[in-house]
């Protein structure tokens, strides 16, 4: 069974800059995708970003140009470069993985194993 820990989160000024990490263990997710959804209170669950086993990136219109995702799979982990943050990136950011491709990144059903969360809270 895969474990999945995000890191990274906290509080940050408008126009400031996080990173995110989400280290995986108990099973490797070199041929799957790895990906970020967050959501904010009283919001559904949306998608953030994900990334290929071979590193293509794809990205939600919002934090396109400003979020960065990559992957170090000798490590089992996934990053999320957050820039120019603004107030409405406030979240609880999670990261998800599965084994293979399974269609519609921006689909949650077509992810495997999640994360517990890390909480992301960006002041105007």
């Amino acid at each position: 069974q895969a474990h999945l820990v995000e890191s990274g989160g906290g509080l940050a000024q408008a126009g400031g800059s996080l990173r995110l990490s989400c280290a995986a263990s108990g099973r490797t997710f070199r041929s799957g995708p790895m990906g970020w959804f967050r959501q904010a209170p009283g919001k559904e669950r949306e998608f953030v970003a994900a990334i290929s086993w071979s590193g293509g990136t794809y990205y939600a219109d919002s934090v396109k140009g400003r979020f960065t995702i990559s992957r170090d799979n000798a490590k089992n982990t996934v990053y999320l470069r957050m820039n120019s943050l603004k107030p409405g990136d406030t979240a609880t950011y999670y990261c998800a993985a599965a084994q293979s491709y399974g269609g519609d990144y921006s689909r949650d059903n077509n992810w495997d194993y999640w994360g517990q969360g890390t909480q992301v809270t960006i002041s105007s």
